[in-house]
């Protein structure tokens, strides 16, 4: 006969702790974190779903409960990334506060930013997004830049030179070690103010 308390089945023995099963809302933002991180360190041809399961401690069909595919799931990594950035910065003015929102937002998901505009402007399956918010940021920049540089090539040169090399420059940033982080923003800004001044010197 085998003893209650001796294999742990009597009344005083503790109970097995619940197990918390995760909504399906929660679930995906695991999932979506887990493949951020995978496809930031080696790139969407290179990252498996095998990897992100690992990345995730799930099983393969656990992902595809959630996604169709592995390009499904890079895409959703994708527009939440591209969500989150305009939720920090903004959509319409290139202001004082533009780049320090910016970086703020770098900084809060590196892997996502990087995601965004480094790799994906490298994945011709993805690079839709990428010209669309490129498109996005050049039309802000060549907007706001005009209250100051006169209409003409210059004009068009700042507002193509300005969004690119801000996203570089964060980026830099952040492959940098994230320095300075209080004056990071201030620095990209005397950069970017450079840049205006050569263009307002051409006329």
């Amino acid at each position: 006969m085998s003893n209650p308390e001796a294999d742990g089945t009597g009344s005083d023995a503790a109970p097995a702790p619940p197990v918390r099963r995760l909504r399906r809302a929660e679930r995906r933002e695991q999932i979506l974190d887990a493949a951020t991180r995978a496809f930031a360190r080696a790139g969407y041809t290179a990252t498996g779903l095998d990897d992100i399961a690992a990345e995730a401690e799930l099983t393969r069909a656990m992902l595809y409960r959630h996604f169709d595919s592995k390009a499904d799931l890079y895409r959703a990594v994708l527009d939440r990334a591209c969500l989150r950035l305009s939720e920090a910065t903004g959509a319409d003015d290139f202001d004082d506060n533009a780049i320090p929102a910016l970086v703020r937002a770098a900084a809060a998901d590196p892997d996502g930013f990087r995601l965004l505009f480094r790799y994906a402007a490298r994945e011709p399956d993805f690079r839709d997004l990428i010209d669309s918010i490129t498109a996005e940021s050049r039309e802000v920049a060549r907007r706001n830049l005009a209250r100051r540089i006169p209409e003409g090539p210059w004009l068009d040169w700042a507002a193509n030179l300005i969004p690119t090399f801000t996203l570089e420059a964060v980026i830099a940033w952040l492959d940098a070690g994230q320095p300075d982080p209080d004056q990071a923003a201030a620095r990209i800004s005397q950069a970017v103010h450079g840049v205006m001044a050569a263009a307002q010197s051409a006329r």
